[in-house]
């Protein structure tokens, strides 16, 4: 399972990369991700389906990252919590890197907790919980 998991996320990781440079694979990208999913942040929990709507909102999410300046977003590391043979939670720590012109270039560190199944060895993303982006992008005067 780990090793599965770890080239999942590398591939993540690398498809983040693209859209971060406005080359964005929004059919490549959405195959990372079940049918349906579930969010969860401090702004509450969400339901959606894995379909063109999901696809606005990742683009969306992307140029505004782009607007905001992050210039890149790479994993730090990558710990399993497995629950059974075919579902594990992977807590993703990530580090992105922002450009601001008015400042040195800065990186921020956050974790991602990604629900991931595995069906005839394909894993997919069917949830996910985040902290408070918006607060920790102020924080560090991003936003």
């Amino acid at each position: 399972m780990e090793d599965i998991i770890r080239t999942f996320f590398a591939r993540y990781e690398r498809l983040f990369a693209q859209a971060l440079a406005g080359e964005a694979e929004m059919e490549k990208v959405a195959a990372l991700y079940a049918p349906e999913f579930i969010a969860a942040s401090p702004a509450g929990v969400k339901a959606g389906r894995n379909d063109d709507q999901l696809r606005q909102a990742m683009a969306q999410g992307y140029a505004h990252y782009r607007a905001i300046g992050t210039k890149k977003m790479t994993i730090r590391e990558i710990r399993l919590s497995p629950m059974d043979a075919l579902h594990c939670v992977a807590h993703v720590g990530w580090t992105a890197l922002y450009d601001r012109s008015d400042a040195p270039e800065i990186a921020i560190e956050f974790e991602v907790h990604y629900l991931v199944q595995i069906l005839d060895g394909t894993p997919r993303v069917f949830g996910w919980v985040t902290g408070d982006e918006e607060a920790l992008l102020k924080q560090h005067g991003i936003v």
